[in-house]
């Protein structure tokens, strides 16, 4: 990748802060090309002199994409939303990066979608993700696309937003509890993601889905996270029917839930097709081993509190019934 210029659509976000990283460490040159560049301006100082550069662009406005792509060796669309639009950004935003690409006669694409991508999905955000899947492949069939599970890291918006949840509430209720994930480090995706872009004679036209190497149920996620910042709330798991009318009010006690999220949950989030970290070579991250270094400060006295005397289970102890250790 030394030298190449590889084009970050949404490259500001949570996953594309470690795509770029990883990228420049390679030698590449990287475009961050997001709707307000200022919001990437803090990913300067991770290149050299040159080796970054930043630019207006919207999925939904094709030519500013078409503009950002514009001598691209290399493509990678990071664009997703939870909430608003799906059609608009992640089925017609996706066809419209991988035309703009195939027209520019970009070298590579990688597509990062997510598991549960399905064209026939109950969910909005499931369908439009499937749909975008089938537009990028039509508009460039050599592209690769990446499906991970939830991502989690250091500014993920799941496993810290229980966290934070847990920390203030001395009752936790909990939807779907035995609905299970297969959390990924976002080191991993961001790996994956250059090894796509770097090789796509091997891993062109294909999707692979990313998944960490515990599988997990959301009740016992709950608990992992309780343990680890040292917290012991009541945590109830809710009946399918209380969640589901909690669902169509739209509000979960200490963060939102939308009808749409709750149709997501009514289906594993595991890696059911080609292990992508598996085909990639890339070993995969415990949640156990790099989550406790930024949870901390959801302890009561934060970095400065008491350290449990035992440590707490994994995830995947706990889904074996182990408990604490």
């Amino acid at each position: 990748m030394n030298d190449k210029l590889v084009t970050l659509i949404g490259g500001g976000g949570f996953v594309g802060r470690y795509v770029a990283q990883a990228l420049l460490a390679t030698g590449a040159r990287v475009r961050i090309a997001q709707r307000d560049p200022r919001q990437a301006f803090f990913l300067k100082p991770l290149g050299g002199l040159g080796q970054t550069q930043f630019v207006g662009a919207d999925v939904t406005k094709p030519e500013t994409i078409a503009h950002a792509i514009h001598g691209s060796d290399v493509v990678v669309n990071l664009v997703g939303v939870l909430a608003g639009d799906f059609q608009r950004v992640q089925a017609l935003g996706a066809q419209t990066v991988a035309e703009a690409a195939a027209k520019a006669g970009v070298g590579a694409l990688v597509h990062v979608s997510a598991i549960g991508a399905n064209p026939e999905s109950a969910s909005a955000y499931g369908k439009s993700k499937g749909q975008g899947e089938a537009a990028v492949l039509a508009a460039f069939p050599t592209a690769t696309i990446l499906r991970p599970s939830i991502v989690f890291g250091q500014e993920d918006q799941f496993v810290n937003r229980f966290a934070g949840m847990i920390a203030k509430a001395p009752v936790v209720p909990v939807l779907r509890a035995g609905a299970k994930f297969q959390p990924v480090f976002v080191g991993n995706v961001a790996d994956a993601v250059v090894a796509a872009a770097s090789d796509p004679e091997t891993y062109g036209g294909q999707t692979l889905e990313l998944g960490g190497p515990d599988i997990i149920t959301m009740g016992n996620l709950i608990r992992w996270i309780a343990t680890t910042i040292g917290r012991n709330p009541s945590i109830v798991e809710l009946p399918d029917f209380a969640g589901a009318m909690i669902a169509k009010a739209g509000f979960l006690p200490g963060m939102p839930i939308t009808k749409d999220q709750w149709t997501m949950l009514q289906s594993d989030n595991v890696v059911t097709g080609t292990d992508g970290l598996a085909a990639f070579g890339i070993e995969a991250t415990p949640l156990s081993t790099v989550a406790p270094g930024w949870l901390v400060r959801f302890r009561k006295a934060g970095r400065f509190g008491r350290r449990a005397a035992t440590r707490a289970a994994t995830p995947t102890e706990l889904l074996d019934g182990r408990g604490a250790v």
